[in-house]
């Protein structure tokens, strides 16, 4: 048996080091990234917080959207696109919610990233037990997941921003209303449209002119997006025709 040199020991040790050390740096470096998340735009928040018709109380895992009036009995689990803050959906859901009683759940995920995020649909469901029918949302990555979780029998709805599905549910019984933006930069309208087999051959596909992907939050401009050619408000006056028409009792 040859023994090991000392020379070689001490080598050998160093190189671990080193890997631990770099594996370190890759694993700051991450968390570092991942918690830099896209901040809501903090006019647009303020201005649900003040509307009179909803109420906003964070539960922990998730943020609750609610109707300060009569509750449809609907509720919607939206998930956030990736390092996207869930405060920045709040204006563009909040008039839907006043004006159909629904009530929504937008989810914290684990490292602001939804594929990362493995909890089941009940971890959030429970924190409102009154709703009677629940619907699974998101935007963008957050929509891919969401497509994961509709899976789930106690869903009976799917909504996607600006996002398309990676798993088959065309054989589904899901209500699917799927609303993307001709100018979406991320989830182009190449990829909704290679993606629409997946989905349930009755889904409502409402692709709204001149909208990009940033504008299914209010968080500002996110690279690799394309400009938009309407307003805030065109795009949020849009998302909320077209929501309230799938959620209007």
């Amino acid at each position: 048996m040859v023994a090991t040199s000392q020379p070689a020991l001490r080598r050998a040790g160093r190189i671990a080091v080193a890997v631990l050390v770099v594996f370190a740096l890759v694993a700051v470096g991450f968390l570092v990234w991942a918690n830099a998340v896209m901040m809501g735009d903090r006019e647009a928040a303020l201005h649900v917080w003040r509307d009179p018709r909803v109420s906003v109380r964070d539960v922990g895992d998730a943020v609750e959207l609610a109707p300060t009036g009569h509750a449809s009995g609907d509720g919607l689990v939206f998930i956030p696109g990736a390092k996207v803050d869930p405060y920045a959906y709040l204006y563009k859901l909040s008039a839907t919610v006043a004006e159909t009683g629904l009530t929504v759940l937008i989810t914290k995920p684990t490292l602001n990233l939804a594929f990362f995020d493995q909890r089941p649909l009940s971890e959030f469901t429970r924190h409102v037990p009154e709703v009677q029918r629940w619907y699974v949302g998101g935007h963008s990555l957050g929509g891919v997941r969401a497509c994961q979780l509709a899976d789930d029998p106690a869903v009976s709805g799917l909504v996607l921003f600006g996002s398309y599905c990676a798993n088959d549910l065309s054989k589904s019984h899901l209500r699917t209303l799927s609303i993307s933006g001709t100018h979406d930069g991320l989830s182009t309208p190449e990829k909704i449209r290679d993606t629409r087999d997946l989905l349930p051959p009755d889904a409502t596909m409402i692709a709204v002119p001149g909208m990009n992907h940033a504008q299914f939050g209010d968080y500002g401009p996110q690279p690799g997006d394309n400009p938009s050619a309407i307003s805030d408000d065109r795009a949020r006056a849009a998302v909320t025709a077209s929501l309230e028409s799938f959620f209007r009792p």
